[in-house]
């Protein structure tokens, strides 16, 4: 049974793998970048401006508390103790696989740090924000984060998916733990209340984000060709 769904797994991700294009390289390059990140953690830092130093804090202890968390468990103690060789170190996959720029990652790939980090930090910032834009422009952008990983060769849908479910886990765990300790500790700070203002910028920023990205893609390639 392991066995066959393993194989699915290298079919499902050597499909998606296979589905590339000189434009969609770089696309996906920048899309994987930990930079692309910067203009959406930036606004939401931004939406903590006025929100009480206190309140600021715990926001953004919260945020980090679930990267520590989730980039912790997937790279720090399942990649060692699985030991699954991504697809881009795979002898049997090594000579079919679409990589670009010849980047391959880490030896090991199960879970997904990338997948566990972008959903963590997701569904963290989310929670917190309880707006339904935000939450959707932040997963969209979550998934094409992992789509990515897929596309570059470097992990199989299967790392995508536990990396996904232990991001959504430590953020869900953070989450409750600062909700409960506030409750039950005059010290600690309630989580800051957000406006439906706050939630269109973040929004904003994400579809910003994929735009700069996609249309950097086209210069890139014309700038190679």
């Amino acid at each position: 049974m392991i066995q066959y769904l393993d194989t699915i797994d290298c079919r499902l991700t050597m499909a998606i793998n296979g589905w590339n294009s000189a434009y969609a390289d770089q696309a996906m390059w920048l899309v994987s970048s930990r930079l692309s990140w910067l203009l959406i953690l930036i606004a939401f830092l931004f939406t903590l401006r006025n929100k009480g130093w206190r309140q600021a804090v715990i926001a953004i202890v919260a945020v980090a508390l679930t990267v520590l968390i989730a980039d912790q468990l997937s790279s720090g103690i399942i990649k060692p103790l699985v030991e699954r060789l991504r697809p881009s170190h795979c002898p049997a996959l090594a000579s079919t696989l679409h990589t670009v720029n010849d980047y391959r990652g880490g030896m090991y790939g199960f879970a997904s740090s990338h997948a566990a980090n972008s959903f963590g930090i997701a569904l963290i910032i989310s929670l917190m924000m309880r707006s339904r834009p935000a939450t959707t422009a932040l997963t969209l952008w979550a998934m094409l984060q992992c789509y990515s990983r897929i596309y570059l060769g470097v992990h199989y849908l299967g790392d995508i998916a536990a990396g996904t479910i232990i991001g959504l886990l430590a953020a869900w765990v953070v989450y409750k733990i600062l909700k409960w300790l506030y409750r039950h500790t005059p010290m600690c700070p309630q989580l800051p209340r957000f406006k439906p203002a706050d939630g269109e910028m973040l929004t904003a920023a994400v579809a910003v984000t994929i735009i700069t990205i996609f249309v950097s893609a086209i210069f890139m390639v014309s700038l190679i060709n």
